[in-house]
């Protein structure tokens, strides 16, 4: 599948994302997406935009990482009349779990599922607010795919892209939708 570049062309979004220098480390800018959450148009906006591209496509359920994706993904669940799946961090469901460790710039981490959240064939959608470098999304799409719990993986939406990181080709060939580009 072809890789598809959205422009950046909703101003009226990008004014409402607040960039924090030397957040949480000196040397990255932090793209805040507390104002837009605040703001009842821009949150409204935000979510229909990140559900239109999938409309259509037969979303059985939402997956979002934590902890962004937790916001924009039940939204989004709930535009596409979807279910939501939580992804968490260890020791953070109470039910039996399949995890996947994943590489961050300075160490490791981990995502996990329960392991009856989605099932085989079931059409994922995952939703976050940011795609940087790709590694969250990545690991979240490996536990709830086919070489995890055997789902089927739509695509991908994201608010915010952070090109200049690459994050896409860490993600194969997954359709990747995002709404602003930095």
């Amino acid at each position: 599948m072809p890789i598809r570049y959205l422009p950046r062309m909703h101003p009226q979004l990008e004014a409402l994302i607040r960039d924090i220098p030397d957040f949480p480390k000196p040397g990255i800018v932090f793209k805040d997406v507390t104002p837009l959450l605040a703001s009842p148009a821009g949150l409204a906006l935000a979510v229909e935009l990140m559900a239109n591209p999938f409309r259509g496509e037969r979303v059985d359920v939402v997956v979002g990482p934590e902890s962004r994706g937790f916001i924009f993904g039940t939204a989004v669940a709930t535009a596409l009349s979807a279910g939501f799946v939580p992804v968490r961090k260890p020791g953070k469901l109470p039910y039996k779990t399949r995890s996947i460790e994943y590489a961050l710039e300075y160490g490791t981490d981990a995502l996990h599922i329960h392991v009856d959240a989605v099932k085989p064939g079931m059409r994922v959608l995952l939703v976050d607010d940011l795609l940087a470098t790709g590694g969250t999304l990545a690991a979240a799409a490996s536990l709830i795919g086919k070489d995890g719990l055997g789902a089927t993986l739509v695509g991908a939406s994201v608010l915010i892209e952070l090109s200049f990181l690459s994050g896409r080709s860490n993600l194969g060939d997954l359709r990747i939708e995002s709404l602003m580009r930095y």
